[in-house]
């Protein structure tokens, strides 16, 4: 799966919620290897010394006590579900019958327990030799328990046929940051109302919601082989698992297909989607590939999926085990709960990201390539092997997020994979500045609590770290010992260990546990100096040992004397909290760089001086190396050799190079100032990467009392949306008359950048008029764009006669207390909250709208809000 950009509410909460430091009595740790015995998978509190006993401050990001949670206990099998689907639109209701083949798992049993929320149960059977028989069962809405006809062994299978009707939107509401609902089958525009949508079913199993849509065991640690005959109206096309297999018309005019994956997949893997879809048709080794999007795109379809060939390519070569499943769909669905995910051959994708016009091409990032080449990585690392339980979801997670890094650098080079590498750290330490957890966890309160920054940019970044240790060769062998010897099986991180270790020879006991195991990440200090022809490098360990590790840290120390362009690199092993190195150097070094390689997950403060940041842009290996030049520098900028600096990186070969200058110079008052500004607007007319384009016009917006206003104009006919709404934003500030006119010419837009803009535009100078456009786009809005959206529609309302402001609260009102995305409803709360200085009575209704929220995240996140 891949995270949602819906993360918002997460992103509110990792920023704003700063956790009281509590003053507690404990004690000094004892050594590390006190808790690191060869084969252990769990990782206790540190042992305590009575003797020893101090007073600690314990950090705000150490996480609550949380209960174990083990892996489900393996009762029965499944073995193969068999289902017939029939959907009621009007009531969003699926009619269904399954036919489950199961088997005790190793002791004798005489009942079945399924997974079955919120079903009418019709009937349960028996199916023996073609006969069915009634058997008794109980339920309670969530557990089906099914009395056997008798007593059956692990070597005998046996059949139940299970007639329902699934009812998802009676269902108790749920969801989180990452995964935003969890009721599993999703009716999108049922009765067709809404024109500015097509109407579609889909599904989202991940993680026990499958079982909202057909009786289960829904336990990643359970595999099945499956076929789904799903009946529609003949307009429509379906997909599911594996092949179609027959397609079938009807007497009513409805059409059945059949749907069948004979290779055993976890039962969160299983899928259904139904729409008006194109199907644009690709291939790799003679297996079908195929696109789904709606019609409006299937233009652009190829544009925006057409690596998926390469990528299978790429994988099955690197991975050395072949694309292993039947095929490989990937569909773009509307108002989707997370970012995507990984239905086995069937992977479904938010609409917002991969349904895109030739002109929104312009603007493509690697979010949506990112995005498909994570899914697909997915079918080895999550579909093929699977991890066994909740807390083990980094087997599946971070290995798909290092595979947005792999495909990086095999399409796009070292500096486009620097950048992927920057920007997941920057998520990570994010998100640690209040929550540290390990990897694999034992303990979490719920399941979706898992799919955070933790599993996925902290996962991925610890592979890139054993990659680098081990080399390409191992690292790639290992993986493919791990998958060759768990292949259709459920994993835990300990098989993964050891089959670095076979592969390997040497015991990684150490590099799992402190990066698996335990929590946070080395916060280092590094210093050096010269004499005596030898270079003294310190580096420090600053991080809290009493509740983090001090880290065994294989790293790089490149050196570069003279004016050589290419450094000596010394390998050096970090193994102590204060720790100093010894390296030969004839001369003094003109640059001393630690982690020369850029692949340590720290926080790193380097001591280096101005010459030494010159020196290392101007030789720089990698991306990385010049971003951090040109960041550390940035507050020298009245220098004129950093300001020269920058000038230069403004006409770097890779692009993330220029945006960074370009945001360097922002309200810029060092010397030759015209020129930096003349060079600005060069950059904002004629750079040819959109991104870099925007950032030059926001730029120049940041320059207070002065006039672009010729860029401003210039750059609202730019053919990227991107530039367009960084001008928007800039006049937000500064308006102008002569640009009113074009503004208002873009308000039917449906880009979600130009949106933002806008909204934001209005939020500012909008009149009565806007006031309207509001209420009017507000039902068209991705729910991406409402939680900004709504805000800027309440600060416009706060310039509206009160008498006018009715309709608007209403809509904002009913946004806070029902929409189903808990983004949403934080947007529209905040929208509200605006209005209160100049309306009394909604104090009591933001009370009462606080009172009744059942999500925690939503409540933590209003308790924040002033």
């Amino acid at each position: 799966m891949k995270y949602s950009v819906l993360g918002i509410l997460g992103l509110v909460l990792t920023c704003q919620l700063t956790a009281s430091a509590q003053t507690v009595k404990a004690v000094k740790p004892t050594s590390p290897k006190a808790a690191t015995h060869k084969k252990s998978t769990v990782v206790t509190e540190p042992l305590i010394s009575r003797a020893a006993a101090s007073t600690i401050i314990v950090p705000s990001w150490l996480p609550p006590t949380t209960p174990v949670q083990p892996a489900a206990t393996v009762v029965t099998d499944l073995v193969d579900t068999k289902l017939e689907v029939k959907f009621d639109w009007a009531r969003q209701w699926l009619t269904g019958n399954a036919l489950l083949t199961v088997r005790p798992h190793f002791y004798p049993q005489n009942q079945l327990v399924l997974d079955a929320k919120g079903f009418d149960i019709k009937s349960v059977r028996s199916v023996i030799g073609g006969k069915e028989k009634n058997l008794n069962y109980t339920y309670d809405k969530r557990k089906l328990t099914i009395a056997l006809d008798r007593t059956y062994t692990r070597t005998e299978q046996y059949q139940v046929r299970i007639s329902y009707v699934a009812k998802p939107n009676e269902l108790e509401a749920g969801g989180s940051a990452a995964i935003t609902s969890s009721k599993g089958l999703y009716f999108i525009n049922p009765l067709g109302t809404d024109k500015t949508k097509p109407k579609q079913i889909w599904t989202q199993g991940e993680t026990e919601a499958n079982s909202a849509w057909f009786p289960t065991i829904d336990k990643p640690n359970q595999r099945m082989t499956q076929e789904i005959a799903m009946t529609v109206d003949a307009q429509y096309k379906t997909l599911s698992n594996g092949l179609l297999i027959s397609s079938k018309k009807n007497a009513d005019g409805t059409r059945t297909d059949v749907w069948k994956q004979t290779l055993p997949a976890a039962p969160y893997l299983s899928m259904m989607a139904v729409g008006e879809f194109a199907v644009v048709s690709d291939t790799w080794k003679g297996k079908i590939v195929d696109y789904y999007v709606e019609p409006k795109f299937q233009g652009t379809a190829k544009a925006v999926f057409g690596n998926t060939p390469q990528m299978m390519d790429f994988f099955s070569k690197k991975l050395g085990v072949e694309f292993p499943w039947e095929k490989y769909s990937q569909v773009a669905v509307r108002d989707f709960v997370s970012g995507a995910m990984e239905n086995t051959t069937a992977v479904t994708i938010r609409q917002e990201w991969t349904q895109l016009t030739p002109r929104d091409l312009l603007d493509q990032s690697y979010l949506a390539e990112g995005t498909i080449a994570h899914e697909l990585f997915h079918h080895w690392f999550g579909d093929y092997v699977t991890s066994e339980s909740w807390s083990n979801l980094p087997l599946n997670e971070s290995f798909a997020d290092y595979s947005e890094l792999l495909w990086a650098e095999h399409k796009y080079g070292v500096d486009a994979a620097a950048l992927v590498q920057q920007q997941k750290l920057t998520n990570y330490l994010t998100e640690a500045e209040s929550k540290r957890e390990p990897l694999i966890r034992y303990h979490y309160g719920a399941r979706e609590d898992m799919f955070d920054r933790h599993s996925y940019d902290k996962g991925g970044r610890v592979l890139h770290m054993l990659r680098k240790y081990v080399g390409d060769d191992a690292f790639f062998a290992s993986l493919n010992r791990y998958l060759t010897q768990n292949k259709y099986s459920a994993s835990e991180i300990a098989k993964l260990r050891i089959a670095f270790e076979e592969t390997t020879g040497e015991d990684l006991m150490w590099f799992f546990d402190q990066w698996f195991l335990q929590r946070g990440h080395p916060e280092l200090h590094i210093s050096h100096t010269y004499a005596n022809g030898q270079i003294n490098l310190r580096v420090e360990q600053m991080q809290d040992s009493t509740f983090t590790p001090i880290y065994r840290l294989p790293v790089t120390v490149s050196v570069w004397s003279g004016s050589q362009s290419q450094p000596t690199d010394h390998k050096i092993v970090v193994t102590k909290a204060n720790q100093m190195f010894t390296l030969p150097a004839s001369q003094r070094p003109s640059l001393v760089k630690f982690d020369g390689e850029g692949q340590l997950l720290a926080k790193i403060e380097e001591e280096q001086t101005q010459d030494e940041l010159l020196f290392q842009y101007y030789h720089a290996r990698h991306y990385l190396q010049k971003y951090e030049a040109i960041e550390k520098l940035h507050a020298k900028l009245g220098d004129l050799a950093v300001s020269g600096m920058q000038r230069n990186a403004m006409n770097d070969n890779f692009w993330a190079v220029r945006l960074a200058a370009v945001e360097g110079f922002r309200r810029y008052k060092g010397p030759e100032g015209n020129a930096v500004r003349k060079e600005l607007r060069r950059v904002a007319m004629t750079d040819k990467k959109s991104q870099v384009r925007a950032m030059a016009v926001t730029t120049l917006g940041a320059f207070l009392n002065e006039d672009f206003g010729d860029v401003y104009s210039s750059a609202l006919n730019d053919s990227s949306y991107l530039v367009v709404g960084a001008a928007i934003a800039a006049l937000a500030k500064n308006p102008t008359v002569s640009t009113r006119e074009s503004i208002n010419a873009l308000q039917e837009t449906t880009n979600p950048a130009l949106l933002h803009a806008l909204s934001n535009y209005y939020s500012l100078n909008g009149t009565a008029d806007q006031y309207q456009w509001f209420l009017r786009r507000m039902n068209d809005i991705a729910e991406d764009e409402l939680y900004t959206y709504l805000q800027n529609f309440g600060l416009l309302m706060v310039r509206m006669p009160p008498v006018e402001r009715d309709k608007g609260i209403q809509r904002l009102e009913a946004f806070a207390r029902t929409h189903p995305n808990i983004t949403v409803r934080l947007g529209a709360y905040r929208g509200l909250n605006s209005l209160v200085p100049s309306t009394a009575s909604l104090k009591a209704t933001l009370q009462d709208i606080r009172s009744k929220e059942k999500n925690d995240q939503l409540k933590a996140a209003y308790s924040l809000i002033q």
